[in-house]
């Protein structure tokens, strides 16, 4: 699959966008928003019926059987089944000039199988897409200003940048920062852990381009949805995942998650507490 031309419906604003201000469409993003924090922090168990059909889809869009699924209780549980797997330094040196030897790892092709998605949504979005490239205003090309978003919108800041900043990157902030990367951190006493997709805390990607779907400001074509479809799903309902040829590892939602709000945020980001998360094997990791 590859990214395809821009939509010609993609030059004209929809009409939800030409009924509605900028101001209200900005509350319900706020509202979409908060509802995709809510599944990046749930503590509900895992519902893996989704969370396996989901997987099952990736794997045949990069042509691969269903793989056995081992579920596991916390990420440091994980751990000794993944070795083996890529790190992020392996998947680099396939992006590289010269490709290493041999047959790229399936990880390598479901990363790439995401982008690809990534680019063909923002492709449809009905206008420049700040997740392709830097939104820039005026002949100079400038940034436009970091504003909170009433006062954003109320100078000309275009709402599709206000968006991308109060969903995108928030949820980034709350669910990357905030959550997976100290997480992460935690588990690398012995080294970089292998490459994984986060369940739950990928939402920050899904969630804008849902936002921009439910607010009627993207198009797309019915394979891009169905495919989309299996990422959020995945999203509402696991944890950490490790994908390998013939077994995919799959983490639990946790039991506890305490979060804090970071201080002077504008778009209600949290970061967790210390000792603010325990898996359900009970391993709670040491947060830097």
């Amino acid at each position: 699959m590859t990214a395809p031309a821009r939509r010609k419906d993609a030059a004209t604003l929809p009409l939800a966008f030409r009924s509605n201000s900028a101001h209200d469409l900005w509350q319900k993003a706020v509202q979409i928003r908060q509802e995709w924090l809510g599944h990046g922090l749930s503590t509900q168990p895992a519902d893996r019926v989704t969370a396996e059909r989901s997987l099952t889809g990736l794997y045949a869009r990069i042509s691969r059987p269903q793989p056995r699924f081992e579920w596991v209780d916390s990420p440091y549980q994980a751990l000794p089944r993944v070795v083996g797997l890529p790190t992020l330094d392996l998947l680099y040196r396939w992006i590289r000039d010269p490709l290493p030897p041999g047959t790229p790892p399936l990880a390598s092709d479901l990363a790439a199988l995401a982008s690809r998605l990534r680019g063909a949504l923002g492709e449809g979005v009905v206008h420049a897409d700040p997740e392709l490239s830097p939104p820039r205003k005026g002949k100079h090309k400038e940034p436009w200003p970091t504003l909170p978003p009433a006062e954003a919108l109320a100078t000309g800041v275009p709402l599709g940048v206000v968006i991308h900043r109060g969903v995108r990157e928030a949820l980034h902030r709350s669910l990357a920062s905030g959550f997976y990367l100290p997480v992460r951190a935690a588990l690398a006493v012995d080294g970089p852990a292998p490459v994984c997709w986060y369940g739950q805390q990928d939402a920050s990607w899904v969630a804008y381009y849902d936002a921009l779907q439910r607010l009627g400001l993207a198009r797309r074509q019915p394979d891009e949805i169905s495919h989309f479809r299996e990422w959020a799903a995945l999203a509402r309902s696991c944890g950490w995942w490790w994908p390998g040829e013939e077994v995919c590892v799959v983490v639990e939602r946790p039991k506890i998650v305490h979060t804090d709000p970071v201080p002077g945020a504008w778009h209600d980001e949290v970061r967790l507490r210390h000792g603010g998360v325990e898996y359900r094997d009970g391993w709670s990791p040491r947060l830097r």
